[in-house]
């Protein structure tokens, strides 16, 4: 494993002296504040194609862990997200199409009928008052839970953060929004066919409930939190989960910046044939993590990440291993934006698990080391 901590390393050091050249660009990494719509019908798109090499798998494998869904081939150059987007904004009414193909909808979209696998973005929106921010929006839309989404563009990191990629990228349902007048505040609650669901799961008669509390007391600082409740399980099961998603973001247009996040949810046990709960309480997952950004200029930006995930019982990451999944990660991320609306990107990534969970050329690994590069072009 010496050397494979050699050539992350190694690697990543490289990286970072590559001399560059700065130039004016917008900060488009901020995932919670975006410019309004121009009104009227508009269009846009989004396109991201990446390379990642997995050091610990074997050759022959052609995919990374089981528990990502963002970049998720190996050794081989491949489209991690792409759509196309059209938007409509008036006074009182809005609504977005957006159509995805890449292996991000490939992966993440499994479970869904093959029709909707292409959709990124589907609903309408009707603005309830005349006086007041308070919009009633449904059908299937972008997750507003964690301060990561599936543009990496718009991310700190190149890759996504184990608590991004093991929680709703988006959901399906009706949800009503209101902005407070000063935009300090941001309050939502949805009604929602579950878990990352457009149809729902079957023997589920749901529905479930997610709400978002955010405060924004000035530029420089941005608190939320997000909950789920409801199941991903049949309700034969009688599996409750409530989950709490919190983070805050600290500095984000500063020089240095920082993201804190905390996830925590909890299932309840399951009921038997016999009609028995399986033990008393609730099966509990968490994961926190810290990302650091370095601005050297408007073009330059430097992150690194640490992260953990605990999930023994195995509800979200199943490993059937003794200690199930609990699992450190560490990552040095490299942005060089060539266009404001075009950015390079490397990642060099390690992940430390307490049981030999990862592929590799012999035995399972306790460890998996990978790097990644991506550019990415909005338009």
């Amino acid at each position: 494993m010496k050397s494979k901590a050699y050539i992350f390393i190694t690697t990543a050091c490289s990286v970072l002296s590559i001399p560059v050249l700065a130039q004016t660009v917008m900060d488009s990494t901020s995932t919670t504040s975006q410019a309004a719509p121009q009104s009227g019908l508009t269009f846009s798109g989004y396109v991201e194609a990446y390379y990642t090499h997995d050091f610990t798998a074997p050759k022959t494998s052609q995919e990374r862990p089981g528990f990502l869904y963002n970049h998720k081939r190996n050794r081989e150059v491949n489209v991690n997200l792409a759509f196309v987007k059209g938007a409509y904004v008036s006074e009182r009414v809005r609504a977005n199409l957006a159509i995805q193909v890449g292996t991000y909808g490939q992966y993440n979209y499994a479970a869904e009928q093959p029709l909707l696998r292409n959709v990124y973005e589907a609903n309408v929106g009707v603005k309830l008052s005349k006086t007041k921010d308070l919009w009633l929006d449904a059908g299937i839309f972008s997750s507003h839970i964690g301060f990561e989404s599936a543009i990496s563009k718009d991310c700190w990191t190149l890759t996504r953060s184990i608590l991004a990629e093991n929680s709703p990228y988006y959901l399906s349902g009706a949800k009503l929004t209101y902005n407070t007048p000063n935009g300090k505040w941001t309050l939502l609650g949805s009604v929602l066919n579950g878990w990352q669901r457009i149809a729902k799961l079957p023997g589920y008669s749901g529905p479930s409930i997610s709400t978002q509390i955010q405060y924004k007391p000035s530029a420089n600082l941005v608190l939320n939190w997000s909950t789920f409740i409801g199941s991903d399980r049949p309700d034969s099961l009688k599996q409750a989960r409530f989950f709490n998603n919190f983070y805050a973001i600290i500095n984000p247009n500063g020089k240095f910046s920082t993201i804190l996040g905390f996830d925590i949810g909890s299932d309840r046990k399951p009921v038997g044939a016999d009609g028995r709960r399986v033990g008393s309480g609730s099966y509990m997952w968490y994961s926190p993590v810290a990302i650091v950004r370095y601005s050297v200029s408007d073009a330059v930006k430097l992150a690194g990440r640490v992260e953990y995930y605990d999930d023994k019982s195995g509800v979200i990451i199943a490993t059937g291993t003794p200690d199930g999944f609990k699992t450190w990660g560490y990552s040095l991320n490299f942005d060089y934006f060539i266009l404001p609306n075009a950015v390079f990107r490397i990642e060099g990534k390690v992940y430390d698990s307490r049981d030999a969970i990862f592929e590799s050329k012999t035995n399972p690994s306790k460890t998996n080391t990978s790097l990644t590069t991506s550019l990415a072009v909005s338009f």
